[in-house]
């Protein structure tokens, strides 16, 4: 336990569970503002999403069609272009509060438009993220695919259009997690290298946690930021069926020493697809890049990384963006995990008792929202006034229905298609419209078995054919959800 709070160490205002870029983003703003905040959390996380992340602090780049589609998917568009404009002030106090590498490792990102992707996807999205860029007034530029600075794709596998996005920059996550820390302790908070095991309470009022070792720690207010393990917290609450359940998105990334020793200036990313976040290529320092692009449901955090998933990611980002990482130096392999509710929104808000603060579910933006949801949830702590509605996102609800059941059958036969082209399928030239003839009807006829009503989101309906495990939960989720309507 590291110096703050109270002498003993059992009683504070406020403890945050979970040690993340979102909960010491967090505490750093209550112990700034007088508050006795203690983290929790293990100093190597394992199993978060925050350490393995590529860390693009961006939103346009991350524009779907089908973010687009439903009012739920634009207000959390809304959050990240609030959070965009709060990172310049946030990362130039940080920097004059605490000493330490530098954070900031890209000047913007370049979205290319490559021939691996389909028009039903990589086309789309790569149109909508420039159709929203022109709406919110964000400058970018074109760029022609000759002049792109470090890219040097496989030809089948060039790149077509791309533009430039001069406002969305990228952050060394580790870099970021320790100067986060330093400012939490300088303003007189607690770290605490423990998990909370569950979460204490008296009749509809939390009191405090206990810790993995036994001890009881004291607080005014719980807030659970611990990511996809917040659901082992949820479950030892009265409230906790009455909240969608969280699953992982588990992400394998990678650092690479390049050969020749360059780095990209920018980000370089793909439009997103195949359920996951867009390949993308970020700079670190002293000639590294980091590699990202895999997102697996799984009922479990995984600390470890898949084969399959590891040889994905470095087979695209070799013929995709630069042929000579292939004669790179892999340094570190990484995993992570995303939290993702069973409707794929987020949880933010009251935990429906006193005293209970959710802040999770926040699937790849998390790192990208924690300057704006620390602001939020420490003004919503303290009784002040708030700038931001998070209502549409309030932890105690019914499934967020995004897209028609027909909808979201239409998405999972897309984007398995997009993994077929993207992994380089080789099959006669009519055959993905018979391929695409069966998905579709069996696709449909698999979410009606999974629920009548119900409908989960695409990436949990594609992953729930290989995991009964996840069919279960969903069943059971959705039959609480009618028991409480």
């Amino acid at each position: 336990m590291n110096a703050g709070g109270n002498a003993d160490g059992t009683g504070f205002d406020v403890v945050v569970v979970g040690n993340g870029v979102l909960g010491l983003s967090l505490a750093r703003v209550l112990a700034r503002r007088g508050q006795r905040v203690a983290v929790l959390g293990r100093p190597h996380r394992p199993w978060a999403g925050s350490t393995a992340a590529g860390a693009m602090l961006g939103c346009f780049g991350e524009v779907t069609t089908s973010l687009l589609a439903s009012e739920h998917g634009r207000a959390k568009l809304e959050l990240g272009i609030q959070a965009g404009r709060m990172w310049p002030q946030w990362l130039a106090e940080l920097e004059e509060e605490t000493d330490g590498t530098a954070v900031k490792t890209a000047e913007g990102t370049t979205v290319i438009l490559n021939t691996i992707g389909t028009a039903e996807i990589d086309d789309t999205n790569y149109q909508a993220i420039r159709a929203e860029l022109t709406r919110h007034s964000e400058p970018f530029e074109d760029i022609e695919p000759a002049d792109l600075d470090w890219v040097d794709a496989d030809p089948i596998s060039r790149p077509l259009k791309a533009f430039h996005i001069p406002g969305e920059h990228a952050v060394n996550s580790a870099a970021l997690l320790e100067r986060l820390e330093s400012a939490v302790v300088q303003a007189g908070g607690t770290l605490i290298a423990e998990p909370a095991a569950r979460v204490v309470h008296q009749g509809d009022r939390v009191t405090g946690v206990v810790l993995a070792s036994g001890e009881k720690i004291g607080a005014d207010h719980v807030m659970l930021a611990a990511g996809a393990r917040t659901q082992e917290l949820l479950d030892t609450l009265p409230v906790g069926p009455r909240i969608p359940r969280l699953v992982s998105g588990y992400g394998v990334s990678t650092l690479v020493r390049t050969v020749d020793a360059t780095t990209p200036d920018s980000v370089i990313r793909t439009p997103n697809r195949s359920f996951a976040c867009g390949l993308h290529v970020v700079p670190r320092s002293e000639g590294h890049v980091y590699l990202g692009a895999t997102n697996v449901i799984s009922v479990e955090p995984r600390d470890t990384a898949e084969m399959r998933d590891l040889v994905f990611l470095l087979q695209c980002a070799h013929r995709q963006v630069r042929r000579n990482l292939w004669n790179s130096d892999v340094t570190k392999v990484q995993a992570g995990n995303r939290p993702v509710s069973m409707d794929a929104f987020p949880l933010l808000g009251e935990g429906g008792m006193d005293g209970l603060w959710i802040m999770t579910g926040t699937y790849r933006d998390g790192l990208h929202l924690s300057p704006l949801l620390a602001q939020e949830f420490a003004a919503r702590i303290l009784g002040e006034q708030t700038r931001t509605d998070l209502e549409p996102f309030t932890p105690l609800r019914q499934p967020i229905q995004a897209w028609t059941r027909e909808e979201s059958v239409g998405i999972v036969v897309d984007h398995q298609i997009g993994i077929g082209y993207e992994q380089d399928w080789t099959i006669p030239v009519d055959w993905h419209h018979w391929i695409e003839m069966d998905l579709r009807p069996a696709t449909l006829n698999w979410a009606n078995e999974i629920d009548p009503e119900f409908t989960p989101p695409p990436e949990l309906l594609f992953a729930s054919r290989f995991d009964p495990e996840l069919v279960s939960i969903l069943r059971k989720y959705y039959a609480t959800c009618r028991e409480h309507s």
